[in-house]
């Protein structure tokens, strides 16, 4: 018989090192989203840095779209949980959503170690109930790799949000996002996330239930690493044996840095897919 190599997880979710100038893109966003930010504060259609919670980085952006309010949009932000990433770097990435007539909020949120990933899951549920609580209409949200596993905790049974803000729901969109996240117990960024079985068991959206009825497409970049392809075929793939509408989406041609772009294009398939329409 033969034997399987065992994985080395700390290279299967190493992005950037596999991205031709893959180091360049967070400088990239921080530049396109200031750029966008000004442009916003101009017309007056940017509420900046409204708090929805105790913690410094409990604040919120809502960008407001310029004529009829259709509903809102939420886009969360990656970095493993961890890296220093915050709202700031992603304004940009409202710009599709805005031109349909939505309002955008983009959250930030505290980090590990200083907490840990079940306690960023109720950050992220406060932060959209209090952009739902000034946006009225349907609830549209999406996230980036642990972005995408927020959003997608959103939706499951154990979903830290109300039932009154769940049923404003009408589409999730993770993007790239990590479903089971009991690898990252063998990775080194456990020495900061502090994951043991029980907490990677009860903060995987694909070992949960999903909420009956919702409506989730799992996007992924096809020339993403191959662990980010097994994670969105998983989410797909176990959800679809739910009471829900779930498909998945291989983006011919993105990687892990390039595949949100096109949230800030009105007419590409991912704000589409995302604003059902």
């Amino acid at each position: 018989m033969g034997t399987t190599a065992a994985i080395d997880w700390d290279d299967a979710y190493s992005n950037f090192a596999y991205i031709p100038d893959g180091f360049e893109y967070p400088a990239r966003w921080l530049a396109q989203a200031a750029q966008f930010r000004e442009e916003m504060q101009e017309k007056g259609l940017l509420k900046a840095d409204v708090s929805y919670g105790p913690h410094a980085r409990n604040r919120l952006d809502l960008f407001m779209p310029w004529g009829d309010l259709k509903g809102l949009a939420v886009f969360v932000h990656g970095g493993y949980w961890m890296e220093d990433f915050d709202k700031s770097a992603w304004s940009h990435l409202a710009k599709g959503a805005l031109t349909h007539g939505f309002a955008v909020a983009v959250p930030s949120y505290a980090l590990c170690p200083e907490v840990r990933v079940s306690d960023i899951t109720v950050q992220v549920g406060l932060a959209i109930t209090r952009a739902a609580n000034e946006v009225s209409g349907p609830i549209h949200l999406t996230g980036h790799s642990a972005g995408g596993h927020l959003v997608a905790r959103m939706v499951t049974a154990t979903s830290p949000l109300t039932q009154a803000i769940r049923h404003r729901i009408r589409k999730t969109v993770p993007i790239s996002a990590i479903a089971d996240m009991r690898p990252l117990m063998k990775t080194e960024m456990n020495d900061t996330l502090h994951l043991d079985a029980v907490e990677a068991r009860l903060e995987s959206p694909a070992l949960l239930e999903p909420q009956e009825s919702i409506d989730v497409t799992a996007w992924v970049g096809a020339t993403e690493r191959p662990e980010f392809l097994r994670q969105n075929a998983l989410l797909a793939n176990i959800w679809s044996g739910f009471d829900c509408l779930v498909d998945a989406v291989e983006e011919p041609g993105k990687h892990h840095a390039n595949v949100i772009e096109g949230l800030s294009e009105p007419d590409h398939p991912l704000t589409r897919t995302l604003l059902c329409l």
